[in-house]
């Protein structure tokens, strides 16, 4: 990393923590109830070990064998590493014992799977339940209706922590367009927070990212996840 790319992801890092303070303080909120996780995909282990050494406490990886890459060269250092992206139940195994949150459960198979792993395992995997909140058929997650059967099975799954609901919004087109799934979202985490499920504690909401975050804090989100805000627009080109 040049030193003025270092200073940009200096200045970006503090930006982003400053924009987050303030939407929590507007909601009438303290700062500190907000968890920033910078969303580090496609983001080599140079820039995340500055980002981290610069005041990331949390990393979020999208993509099993990227987070495999840069944990086997020390990237994520002193911070918290979660997994935030799509998962196969075939991968669930090279997770278990490295992230400390799969935020994207959004199928029993998947829960099932992870629960099988943890439990080879002698662990608790603490998980995150993915609501389809936009109702879209193209992404993954529980319909909003059908989250309900799912936690009727928790006592099933004696190897999962559920900790919260996390849910990825349809892409908006201004400021303002996803306050109504965010308020949906909140609104099913206070009403599953009010029923007694097994292994399930309304610890973390997490949903908000570049484009709406302080909106969803003004929801009551607890969990962001930002990667562009952080680490500036990311190229494709050659992706899979």
């Amino acid at each position: 990393m040049t030193e003025q790319e270092k200073a940009v992801l200096r200045e970006n890092i503090a930006r982003v923590k400053d924009r987050a303070a303030e939407a929590a303080i507007r909601a009438g909120r303290r700062p500190e109830e907000i968890t920033l996780v910078a969303a580090t995909k496609m983001n080599n282990a140079e820039r995340v070990r500055f980002a981290v050494e610069n005041g990331i406490a949390v990393c979020g990886e999208n993509r099993v064998q990227e987070l495999l890459e840069k944990y086997e060269l020390s990237a994520y250092g002193s911070a918290d590493l979660q997994f935030i992206g799509t998962l196969q139940t075939n991968k669930v195994k090279y997770l278990i014992g490295k992230v400390s949150l799969i935020q994207s459960v959004g199928s029993l198979r998947l829960a099932q799977a992870i629960d099988r792993a943890a439990g080879k395992h002698g662990i608790r995997q603490p998980i995150l339940l993915e609501v389809n909140i936009g109702r879209e058929q193209a992404k993954s997650g529980f319909m909003p209706n059908e989250i309900w059967k799912f936690l009727d099975k928790t006592s099933e799954l004696g190897n999962l922590d559920i900790r919260g609901l996390m849910a990825i919004p349809p892409a908006a087109p201004s400021d303002g367009n996803n306050l109504y799934y965010f308020h949906e979202m909140s609104q099913l985490f206070i009403d599953i927070s009010t029923k007694k499920y097994d292994n399930v504690s309304m610890a973390c909401l997490s949903m908000g990212m570049t484009n709406d975050f302080e909106d969803a804090i003004s929801c009551g989100s607890t969990m962001i996840r930002v990667g562009t805000a952080i680490f500036g627009a990311r190229s494709y080109a050659g992706q899979p």
